[in-house]
Parts: structure tokens; sequence; C-alpha cells
């Protein structure tokens, strides 16, 4: 009896001093021992305070978890989380060192024990919270036993390791999403370097890839840009025969608190604290379109970014695996193969240009195989389904998941094995459907009322349908119609290897240009209509309406156009030398453009002016004249290209207002931009503008004066005041001049155009007379608008400047807008 009573004194006796020990505990330290151990309520501080160690309680959850966060941040962001899948539902638990063997466990007061760390080989550790986040198990030499660096849960700090650690065979480095927001749990999602050792990341869901970064070129991943060298991160990658990993750090110890979680939903964030606002900043985020983060077109199913309703479609020569399935909205089982392939040498290969997937090469990596040598390894190999001949050439023995567009990086072409017969069926159907349809809008009698039903099916979008018919009305050679080709979608993307970033030529508010090519090897440029544009079906309509019945050598011809379920797409004649922006103003590609070849281009555009304002029988206002709507064939005739913001005007109309202000800054009239009136003056201030970008080579919305931050414009202005006007000349231009007499002329002609009252300004008619008349003698302009705000009073002329050149004070005759 008197045992049994000391027993439990001693017992009594241990509990007390071990809570007297944690009652000692101070919040000051950064470090538990064997004698300091860590209860429920008491936390440790890394000795910066940057974070924070102890017992915390996840969201609406009651259970208690040991984790890090940082120390000062407002709202707690844990980083860290020791027992995730071992919760303790009471807040009586101790993170201590076992003295057996000297490994961190979370003790609760039952007994109950779970190991944090299982590496240490002797009682004498203790545990230390360092400032870079990191919990260090050491030795009582110093030695690090164990750190939570190599047991990441959803946060990658800056020091941190993601990768393979070739001793252990694992994939040692990985993040893993949290369950829920109240649940530390592992969930669904896991972020890790590609088990077959390329340099590049991968999201799984489960075990199946969904995302992937693409590869490291040493400053950037192809497929995700913002995570890559800048003067904050330093990305590094390491790889030798013991471990190969990924790690980042901050510039110079830059002074900001920063970083990446994989939250519940499967996407990265790099994140980033504002101590101004209190609040996490959204560096950037991958995935972050639809095609990423809902993954949901199972195999072979291309996902079309912008469409998150139904985004999904097969890849060419592929077909649903299940149609009822894919009509109710789940892709997730993919596409099947509507041939299936055959051992032996008849099949073709599809090309894939500028598309991501999650699938990764499985079969060989060889980087002496040619292209030729590649595909003839794949053909031979009954199990290759594709192969590409990027950096070597890699085999795919699996399915390609998850397939979309990308515009980022150096992505290799894919070729994807299909039946020979898909191809060549493809193909000729392509051309049947071409023809069918080209003979049926061309067929009289029956083309006014088939492309009225197309083009009404575009819907109103605010416009006016009416005038949208009855311009498709107009005669023209005695036939009625547009007479314009309508082409399958199915050709199209054949046309532009399925819309490929490699073929892609720009990006407007209407969406994206690519250059295509068709069945008959003609060049085309395929404008495609953006899904998220809201101005783009109006401005497709505008297109189909004047450009189809414009016909002018220096307006864009237009060849055709598709309108298919969501598709609207216009085929334009593809200029090889893309839009006078791309020379204009670049410092290397300027020097193409000799002083008569600018000539050349302002000529031409006055000319395709005076055409949509006298000569067109829809009298056309551009509204939107800039140097990248000026492309320039292989002779460097200029074409005014982009309609969708033009305006027909009838033909007792001289001027017209609108609510809604369309245009670029730098070429809007003042008129224009500040209350709505448009007529032809607009467009000739917008001409002006251009005239003086071409003469100078620099840009309007520059500044060009430290001191009064004038754009080109006002500095034109000054110059011509002070007798200079010669300074403004493109210094690409050198020599090309003899003297300064003929840019003069020129820069005159801008100024005329670009004066603050519509009624001073020039008509395209007397611009066309000017350019071709060089003894014409020009007025004096008067001040420009410099978008500082209208002004009521004009100054006077300035003199008239010579510099060695003869002028007289005759002016010419200003016409009124008709």
């Amino acid at each position: 009896m008197m045992e049994s009573k000391s027993g439990k004194l001693l017992i009594l006796l241990g509990f007390f001093i071990f809570y007297c020990l944690c009652i000692r505990f101070s919040n000051a330290t950064d470090t538990i021992t064997l004698d300091r151990p860590l209860p429920d309520g008491k936390t440790l501080i890394s000795a910066g305070e940057v974070f924070e160690l102890g017992f915390f309680r996840p969201g609406k959850s009651k259970n208690r978890y040991v984790g890090i966060w940082y120390k000062k941040v407002t709202k707690q962001t844990v980083v860290w989380v020791a027992n995730r899948r071992a919760p303790l539902s009471h807040s009586s638990g101790v993170l201590t060192i076992n003295s057996n063997n000297g490994n961190l466990m979370i003790l609760d007061e039952i007994g109950s024990n779970f190991m944090v760390s299982f590496d240490s080989a002797t009682n004498q550790t203790s545990a230390r919270l360092l400032d870079s986040g990191n919990l260090v198990l050491m030795s009582d030499e110093g030695r690090v036993i164990w750190q939570s660096f190599d047991y990441p849960t959803d946060t990658y700090l800056p020091g941190m390791k993601l990768g393979l650690n070739r001793k252990s065979g694992q994939n040692s480095w990985f993040l893993s999403s949290w369950t829920s927001e109240d649940d530390p749990a592992p969930g669904d999602y896991t972020l890790g370097m590609d088990i077959n050792g390329s340099a590049q990341f991968f999201i799984r869901r489960g075990r199946q890839n969904y995302w992937t970064s693409g590869t490291w070129n040493g400053q950037i991943f192809s497929l995700i840009p913002e995570m890559r060298r800048s003067y904050v991160f330093n990305y590094s990658y390491i790889s030798n025969e013991d471990e190969t990993y990924f790690i980042y750090s901050l510039y110079n110890n830059y002074n900001i608190i920063s970083r990446l979680v994989m939250d519940v939903s499967g996407q990265i964030k790099q994140m980033t604290w504002l101590e101004s606002s209190q609040n996490w900043n959204l560096f950037w985020t991958q995935p972050r379109a639809e095609c990423d983060v809902y993954a949901p077109c199972g195999a072979y199913g291309i996902c079309k970014e912008g469409m998150r309703d139904s985004p999904c479609t097969c890849l060419h020569g592929f077909e649903p695996y299940s149609q009822r399935d894919w009509d109710s909205g789940d892709r997730s089982k993919g596409c099947v193969r509507r041939t299936e392939l055959t051992c032996g040498n008849q099949v073709r290969f599809l090309r894939l240009s500028g598309m991501a997937f999650s699938s990764n090469p499985q079969v060989l990596r060889n980087s002496s195989l040619s292209p030729e040598d590649c595909e003839f390894e794949c053909r031979r190999n009954c199990f290759c389904i594709a192969y590409d001949n990027g950096a070597g050439c890699s085999l795919w023995d699996g399915e390609l998941i998850n397939i979309h567009e990308t515009t980022f990086g150096n992505v290799p072409d894919v070729y994807v094995r299909l039946s020979a017969s898909e191809l060549v069926m493809n193909y000729a159907m392509d051309i049947l459907i071409h023809q069918v349809k080209q003979l049926f809008c061309y067929q009289p009698g029956k083309q006014e009322r088939s492309q009225e039903v197309l083009l009404r099916e575009l819907g109103d979008n605010g416009s006016d349908d009416r005038e949208f018919i009855n311009a498709n009305r107009l005669r023209e050679d005695g036939r009625k119609g547009l007479e314009l080709p309508l082409y399958s979608f199915a050709s199209i993307v054949a046309a532009t290897d399925n819309f490929s970033p490699t073929n892609k030529l720009g990006q407007g508010g209407f969406g994206p240009v690519y250059k295509g090519r068709l069945h008959e090897e003609q060049e085309i440029a395929v404008k495609r209509l953006s899904r998220s544009s809201g101005q783009g079906l109006g401005e497709f309509k505008n297109e189909i309406i004047l450009i189809a019945k414009l016909q002018h050598m220096n307006l864009v011809r237009l060849l055709g156009c598709c309108i298919e379920g969501e598709e609207k797409i216009l085929l334009y004649e593809y200029m090889p030398n893309k839009s006078l922006d791309f020379l204009l103003f670049d410092p290397t590609q300027g020097k193409l453009l000799d002083w008569g070849k600018r000539i050349h281009i302002i000529d031409g555009i006055a000319q395709g002016l005076l055409y949509l304002h006298k000569y067109s029988r829809l009298r056309v206002i551009h509204r939107d004249l800039k140097a990248s709507n000026i492309l320039l064939d292989g002779e460097m005739n200029p074409k005014i290209s982009d309609f969708g913001m033009a305006r027909i005007f009838g033909r007792n109309e001289s001027e017209a207002n609108t609510n809604r202000i369309v245009g670029t800054y730098g070429y809007m009239s003042p008129e224009y931009a500040m209350e709505g009136l448009f007529s032809e003056k607009s467009d000739v201030f917008s001409f002006g503008v251009l005239l003086l970008e071409i003469v100078s080579g620099k840009k309007n919305t520059s500044f060009y004066h430290s001191d009064r931050s004038l754009n080109l414009l006002g500095y034109a202005w000054e110059l011509w005041k002070d007798g200079r006007v010669s300074e403004l000349m493109d210094p690409m231009l050198g020599d090309s001049t003899s003297t300064g007499c003929d840019i003069l002329r020129f820069i005159q002609m801008g100024l005329l155009c670009v004066q603050e009252s519509a009624r001073d300004r020039p008509t395209m008619l007397d611009i066309v007379s000017m350019l071709s008349n060089e003894m014409a003698t020009l007025a004096n302009p008067k001040r420009p608008a410099f978008f500082l705000g209208r002004r009521g009073l004009e100054e006077n002329s300035s003199k008239n400047r010579t510099e060695n050149c003869s002028n007289n004070d005759v002016t010419i005759s200003v016409i009124e807008a008709r």
C-alpha cells in the first residue's frame, strides 16, 4: 500500500517538475532543449523576430497543430505544419525532445506522441528556429541532424529546395496543398520536379500530371515567365549525382517578405507582404487560366483559353470518349482515336506548334538524333504515340494530357502519330467544304440571303443591323452581295497550324492575328475575334461591310471570312513587312526606311485616306489611323488596315457625334477626344501625327522636353517657332537629303494637319495636292493641340521659316468639310 502511494507521488512529482519546466520557458527564446520544451500557449521566436513557432488552430477547426508562421505579419500566415496528419484535439500538447534518441516529438497529456523527426542518433540535441523559417535539429557539436526545410508543406520559402534527392531515391522536396482552409492535411495537389530528371516542375492531381512549368533555360521557365531571375528573386538550378533541385533567394537580402504557396485549389502563387497596406500582394500566379486551373479536357483534348463554359475540343483525328458526357459538360474522360493505329508505315504525324501539356516523354531522350531519325524511331516503335525534337529526340508512349496553347518561351513542336487515312480524309474534306461554300456564296440569287442570315447570326451588340444589311445590298459591277468567300474553321486551323503562337503576327483590340497558308499556297493573315473583346463583334461587322466593298491599292484586301459556331474570323492578304510601327520605332529596323521609302509611304497613306473620304461609294471616316494600322507589303507599299472603328458618312454629312470615344491616345483630334465630334478632319489630324512620326522616327506619346513634358506635336511646334525644325529629322536618315527643304515641307504639312481647330486643317484632297505639287506654297501652321485642354484663342501664325528654302506668303484656301 505504501509502495502504491509512493509510486503515485513520484508520478505527480514528475508531472509537477515537467510543468515547472514548461513554466520556465521564456517567450524570448528561439531554441528547444531537453529541459526546455514548448507547451501549447507558448511560442519560439527566431532571433531576428521574423518567424514564430507554436501550436495553432486553423480556420474553424477545433484541432491543434504545431506550425511556423510570420511574426510581423498581422494575419497569421502559416508556412509549415509538423503534424499535418496527426492533429491534437485539445490544448495540452507539448513539443519536446525525446530523452532516449534526441528526436523532436509532440506529446499530449495522456502520453500519446507524434514523432516530428527520425534522424537523430544522439540524445544530446536542441531545436532552433532560424530567421529563414527553418526549424533545425542540431547535435551538441552544432551539426544539423534534421531540418523542416527538408519536409515542406504548402509553402516554398527562400533557401528551401524543391527537387530530387538521388541518395534516397525519392522526390524528397515538393509542395502539397492543404485539404481545405481548415485542414492542413495533404490535399489533392502537389508541386514537384519532373521525376524523370528534366528541369521543370509539374503540378499533379493525385498521380496525374496536369500542368507543367516548361523547362528551365538558365533564366526563365518556358511556360511560366514570371518565375524567373529578376531584380528581386534569384532562382538557381543545381544538379549533381546526389541531388537535383531548384532554390531561390532574395537579391542583396531584399527587405521584403515573400513566399510561394500552393493553395487548396492547386494554384501556385508568389506573394509579397506589403507593410503599408498590411496585406499580402499577389506578385504572380500560375496556373492562371481555365485550361490550367480546371484541366477539364482529359486525354487528347485541347483546351481553349477564355472559354470557361465549353473550353474543350478534341485533337484532330480524335473524338470524345463519350459524346453524352461531353455534351453534359464532363470532358474528364477526354478523347479517343477515330482510327486505331497499327504497326507499320501507314501512319502520318500531325504537328502541334506552341502547345503545352502535362504528359512527359517516357521512352527515349537522345540529343544526338536528327528530326528525321527521331521520326523514324517513333515510326518503328508501335507504342510511340508522339515525338519532339526540341533539346533532343523525345518519344511518348502514354497519353497527351491537358493540351493547350501557350505564348511563352521556345516550346518545341510535337508530332502526334495518326493513321494516314485521318490526315488524307481531313485534307480532302476541307477542300470540299471550301469549294462548296465558295460556290454557294457566289451563286446569283442566293448570295444576298445566305450572307444576310449569317451576318444576322452575329447578334446586335449595340450596332445598327439595318445599316449592315443595306451595305450588304449595295451593287457592285452589276452583282449583288459582298461576294466574300466563306471558309470552314477546319481549313483555317490547318492553314495556321492550329493557331500556333509561332505564327502569331500581333494582338489588337479585335483579337490575335496569325500568319497562315491556304491550300493553294497563298499566304494570308488571319484575324480571330477574341471572345473577351467587348468591341470585337461590332468591329467584325464593320470590317466585313467596309473592306469587302472598298477596293484600293492602299487599303488592305479582305480575302474571306469564317462564321462557324462561336468562331468569327477574317482572312486578309499577308503583309511580309509587318506594320509601320515595327520598322519606324525600332533603332535597328528604322534604317530600312530611307527618305524615299518614307515619302512613298506618306503618299500612299494620303491616297488611301482620300479614297475613303471622297471617292469610295461609302464615304468612310477611319477613326483609328496610327502607325500600327499601316501595313507594308513586299515593296513597302502602305495599306491602311483595321476598320473596326470606322464609320460610314452620308454624302450630306460633315460631322457626327458619339458618346463612345474609340481610338488611340496620341492620334485622336481634340474635338473628338473631348467632345465626341468626328469628321474627315479627325482623320486629317491623325494623318498629321503619323506624318510627323514618319519624319522624326519618334512616337507622339513620348516626351521630348524635360521641363515642359512636350509630346511630339509640342516639340515640333517649339522647333518650328525657333527656326530649328530640321532638328526634328530622324537621325537614321543621315545625309539621304541634300538639303532640309524637303523635310521642312513635310513637317510643315504635318503641323497644318494637327492644328487645334478643325476648320484650320486641310482636307485630304489638299494634302494630296501638296504632296504632288512641290512648288505650291504652304500656309503657316497655327498652334497644334497639345492635349492640355481646349483653347479658345489662337496664337498668331509664326513667321515663315525658310532655313535656306524659298517660300512666299501665299496661303492655300482651306476647303470646308463637305
